[in-house]
């Protein structure tokens, strides 16, 4: 029971209690509300008055500043005024100056007037005395003043003619004579020092045999021997009733040498078999390469050459076994080489850059079985594959005429070569061979529309063509060299290469009546 009571008394309390508290605390709340709403009323409030504050300090500097500035401006305004009147001071008193400057000007200028109209007065009182004196001599001369000035320009103009005719004639003649003595007695001096005997290759060798016995071995059974060296070596040989004799027949001087050794090797070892053929003429090959190596070397050597190429050395050696009408052309080249460098030094000029080229500028002639184009432009392609100098590349190009020659050396290679080439017993070519190759060169040109007249120059290595203006414009010229130059081609066998040079001349005449 008395729990129950105290239960009761609990639970009333309870519910008197928190109505109560909950009051209280409400009360509390919104004092504390009301409190803060009052700080921050304070706090706006001391917000606004210092932000006036702070507004009236700004607009305070920013009104001395801008006195501060107006009182520099007004200082620069006045240095400017100031500076301005110095300066209208200064054009002021030029102003005056000028115009004192052009006082005297027109003062001498009235002077000056002066001066030239007593000069005209002068001038005209002359000129009548010249009239007078004209007139007196006219009477005198029976002639007028113009032809007596006409007849004397007309003596002096013929005197001074003749004077001036003769004088270039003397000079010119003394010139010549001077330069064709001069270069007689170089070349004179230059062959002499490079004399050298040639005697002229042929397409055949001779083998010579133990015995006639040796002819049937070397043809063999049903011919398998002779048809195998023939095969292999590119090379006809000739066994005929010429004793103890076999004659090798070929163009190429280079596969006659190899079959040649090929065959002097079967010989000496007796045993001659298709098999021991082969085997032979590889070994020859081998020898002719070594020669090849050795006789480059030589000519390089020989020469005084330095700085060439293995590859071009080989190239020079293999010269050996090529031939131009006869002539060897690995002999050839080192005749022009010392030749060339014997006249560069005479003359002052660079004499390795002479014998240089000398060496090379046949080199074309060792490639020309293997390569299309002339051995000019064979002989160019090589040399600036391998980094040649330009000079030395210029007259290899320039010793047939194909371009212009850039040197004084390249001129002497051109001397060089034509006097290594024209020597008696130099070359097999004929006189009459030479002639007819002339004859046949100019016949094809004329036998072309529209040609007028040809000559066959520079030793039929350029033929010159002039056409009739009014059958051949200048697009036709074009065809007209191309066609000419393929019937030469196709009709003619010629060395190196011809030059077609077409010229057409429009000539227009008038007589004045």
């Amino acid at each position: 029971m008395n729990i129950i009571i105290t239960i009761a008394a609990v639970l009333i309390s309870l519910a008197i209690g928190i109505p109560v508290g909950m009051a209280y605390r409400k009360k509390v709340a919104e004092s504390k509300i009301q409190g803060a709403e009052n700080e921050a009323k304070r706090i706006v409030e001391l917000a606004k008055i210092e932000a006036e504050n702070l507004k009236k300090e700004e607009i305070f500097k920013a009104k001395e500043e801008i006195m501060a500035n107006r009182k520099e401006l007004d200082q620069e305004i006045k240095e400017r005024r100031g500076e301005v009147q110095k300066q209208e001071a200064r054009l002021i008193q030029k102003e005056e100056n000028l115009e004192r400057r052009s006082d005297n000007f027109e003062k001498r200028e009235r002077e000056v007037e002066k001066e030239l109209q007593n000069i005209e007065k002068e001038k005209q009182e002359i000129e009548k005395l010249y009239e007078k004196e004209m007139v007196e001599l006219q009477k005198i001369a029976g002639l007028t003043q113009e032809q007596a000035k006409q007849r004397l320009l007309s003596e002096m103009d013929k005197e001074l003619t003749a004077e001036k005719a003769a004088l270039i004639r003397e000079q010119e003649q003394k010139a010549k004579d001077a330069v064709m003595k001069n270069a007689k007695e170089m070349l004179c001096y230059a062959v002499q020092k490079c004399a050298a005997d040639h005697s002229q290759e042929t397409t055949v060798s001779i083998v010579a045999l133990p015995s006639d016995e040796m002819k049937g071995r070397i043809i063999g059974r049903e011919g398998r021997n002779i048809k195998a060296l023939e095969t292999l070596t590119g090379i006809d040989l000739i066994i005929d009733d010429t004793p103890e004799a076999v004659v090798l027949s070929g163009f190429d001087p280079l596969r006659r040498e190899v079959a040649k050794i090929a065959l002097e090797k079967l010989i000496d070892d007796g045993r001659i078999h298709p098999s021991k053929i082969e085997e032979m003429v590889e070994k020859a090959k081998e020898e002719v390469e070594n020669t090849i190596k050795e006789e480059g070397e030589r000519a390089v050597l020989e020469t005084g050459v330095i700085g060439l190429h293995p590859d071009i050395v080989k190239l020079i050696g293999k010269l050996k076994y090529r031939t131009s009408y006869g002539q060897n052309v690995l002999n050839h080249s080192i005749e022009v080489s010392n030749l060339a460098r014997i006249m560069a030094e005479e003359l002052g000029l660079d004499p390795k850059l002479a014998r240089r080229a000398g060496l090379l500028h046949d080199i074309g002639k060792a490639l020309d079985h293997d390569m299309e184009g002339t051995h000019v432009e064979i002989g160019v392609e090589v040399l600036k594959k391998y980094k040649e100098n330009p000079a030395v590349i210029n007259a290899v190009e320039a010793h047939h005429g194909d371009v212009e020659p850039q040197t004084l050396e390249a001129v002497l290679v051109q001397a060089a070569d034509a006097i290594s080439a024209s020597r008696p017993g130099a070359r097999r070519e004929t006189l009459e061979a030479y002639i007819k190759r002339l004859q046949n060169l100019e016949e094809i040109a004329d036998s072309f529309e529209g040609v007028e007249k040809s000559f066959a120059i520079q030793a039929g290595r350029e033929v010159r063509i002039m056409v009739k203006s009014d059958k051949i414009s200048d697009d036709k010229m074009t065809i007209l060299a191309r066609d000419v130059a393929k019937k030469i081609e196709n009709e003619m066998d010629y060395p190196g290469q011809i030059k077609v040079n077409i010229i057409r001349e429009t000539r227009v005449v008038d007589y004045a009546k």
